[in-house]
């Protein structure tokens, strides 16, 4: 069921199994995933659906994005997803997300930086290409403008793998997906830094659009006091940068 008020979008979605990992916890793409949908359905209840994006030759890039996780969803959950538009500041958004259980408990709430542009010349948009007027929402707020990733000099990288763009990751632009880049992230870490860590965030910076075809190469630091840096790049060309943060063990 889909419901808004106002300039506040509420959206319900059930975790299914396929939504989550091997210790039977969803997927931290899987929180992507639902906030971008739940964005999508906000934008478009404004009249502006994806098909009428596209038919402009308009898209929106999310440029970072900063996710706190208090824990995470299990199968055959259903979780209340709340996103509302913060304005603008010049060519930049900011867009809120908070994430309930059925009980009301929130589980997660993130921060994120979108940018308006031409899918064609790939070159950011004013606000006021918009064929609309998107006001922001001002009774919640879930933090300031999320900083960019800046992995420290002194948090060696290492290769973990290689990963090459194909059709399953692909987006309606053409590039890979947003959430497909926090699988990369993801899969650097081994099934043992999974079991005895528990996950509590993640920050995420998206540099350059990756295309099918392109080749990444995956780095990663040691766990480090802020956690596990991860990088993703060809050569000089730097695709995105992400910290997975994990909570302190009991």
């Amino acid at each position: 069921m889909d419901m808004h008020s106002n300039l506040l979008w509420i959206e319900e979605f059930k975790v299914h199994a396929s939504d989550t990992d091997y210790r039977s916890k969803g997927k931290l793409s899987f929180l992507l995933d639902i906030m971008q949908r739940a964005a999508d359905s906000a934008v478009s209840s404004l009249g502006l659906d994806i098909e009428k994006m596209l038919e402009a030759r308009m898209g929106w890039m999310v440029t970072t994005l900063s996710l706190d996780v208090h824990r995470l969803p299990q199968p055959n959950e259903l979780l209340t997803v709340r996103t509302w538009s913060k304005g603008n500041k010049g060519a930049l958004w900011q867009r809120d997300y908070r994430i309930f259980d059925r009980s009301g408990a929130e589980i997660a709430s993130a921060r994120s930086i979108w940018a308006l542009v031409d899918i064609d010349k790939r070159k950011i948009l004013r606000p006021s290409a918009l064929p609309v007027a998107v006001e922001p929402y001002l009774e919640d707020s879930v933090g300031s403008l999320p900083d960019k990733v800046k992995i420290p000099d002194d948090a060696p990288m290492a290769e973990a793998y290689r990963y090459q763009v194909k059709y399953s990751g692909l987006d309606n632009n053409g590039h890979l997906n947003n959430a497909r880049y926090v699988d990369l992230c993801c899969d650097a870490l081994t099934l043992e830094e999974w079991e005895e860590s528990e996950l509590s965030g993640l920050q995420i910076t998206y540099a350059q659009e990756a295309k099918y075809g392109d080749e990444i190469t995956i780095y990663r630091s040691s766990r480090t006091d802020t956690g596990v840096y991860v990088r993703g790049q060809d050569g000089d060309k730097v695709f995105f940068e992400a910290c997975l943060t994990f909570a302190d063990p009991e």
